[in-house]
């Protein structure tokens, strides 16, 4: 099926509009495809609407009403966690779409565009390996609630393409390269490696999407004079509420070209862990 858009915005509006899990992914990536191959014009006449439209399932709740997730190796936990990054990676899509048309207005290169809707695609493609590994075991997406909390980033950087790019790929992504390593040793030492290879396909290639931000970070500061490790900072002081958190993993990390001078001196000192591998 060919996409029925013409251009960016369209394409943008279509996807943060649809409420349906699974059209939002089929939107992603028909027009992504629209897009590399030279389908769909630059264009974005009208703004992205404020809030990505939101399926009735699930419920949406306050990060500190949510159910704690256990840690063992019992069906229903490692469902609880899929469940749950299924949940990022849904927002991480409308985010993905929201950088391209929130921004347009600024003139970025092509490059920029084409990165970001690349990054939608993938964030679809994982959305849709989550969803059938859920199926696997006998779930699907919005069987369990899920935080409301995810949006807020957006809204908080809405006014700034260097603060959504300080704090979404290169505070909220980077942590998913954090945390992911221990969640994949787990998984296999549950003997869950089918869950456990989704997880790393999806920590390698969130690297390119945290390479990503910090790339086009670094462009916008050199368009304003600026300091990118000391901008990033002042930025993630100001926009980000969650602190930044040990153990980083370092060697992700700077696979994405996103060095330890960034986040390191702004990092309490307390709990210090070993940096994760």
């Amino acid at each position: 099926m060919t996409s029925s858009v013409t251009c960016l915005g369209e394409a943008a509006t279509a996807v943060l509009t649809t409420a349906a899990p699974l059209e939002k992914v089929r939107l992603t990536r028909l027009h992504a495809t629209a897009w590399r191959d030279g389908l769909l014009s630059p264009d974005v006449p009208t703004p992205p609407p404020d809030r990505p439209a939101r399926p009735d399932r699930p419920e949406l709740k306050l990060p500190r009403d949510m159910p704690k997730r256990g840690r063992g190796g019992s069906a229903q936990n490692r469902i609880a966690l899929l469940h749950a990054l299924a949940h990022i990676e849904l927002n991480a899509i409308d985010l993905a779409w929201d950088i391209v048309a929130r921004f347009a207005h600024l003139g970025m290169p092509k490059g920029f565009t084409d990165d970001w809707v690349q990054v939608a695609d993938d964030e679809a493609r994982h959305f849709q390996m989550l969803e059938t590994r859920l199926n696997a075991l006998g779930s699907s997406y919005g069987d369990l609630p899920a935080h409301d909390g995810l949006w807020q980033a957006a809204t908080e950087t809405a006014h700034d393409l260097a603060a959504r790019l300080a704090v979404v790929p290169m505070v909220l992504e980077a942590r998913g390269l954090d945390v992911t390593p221990e969640t994949v040793r787990r998984l296999r030492d549950f003997g869950d490696a089918e869950s456990a290879d989704l997880l790393q396909t999806i920590h390698d290639e969130e690297i390119g999407h945290v390479a990503a931000g910090r790339r086009w970070f670094v462009h916008l500061c050199a368009e304003r004079g600026a300091e990118p490790v000391a901008l990033w900072q002042e930025l993630v002081g100001r926009h980000f509420r969650g602190g930044l958190k040990r153990p980083f993993n370092v060697t992700s990390r700077q696979l994405a070209g996103f060095g330890p001078e960034y986040y390191e001196p702004i990092t309490p000192e307390i709990d210090r862990k070993p940096e994760t591998r």
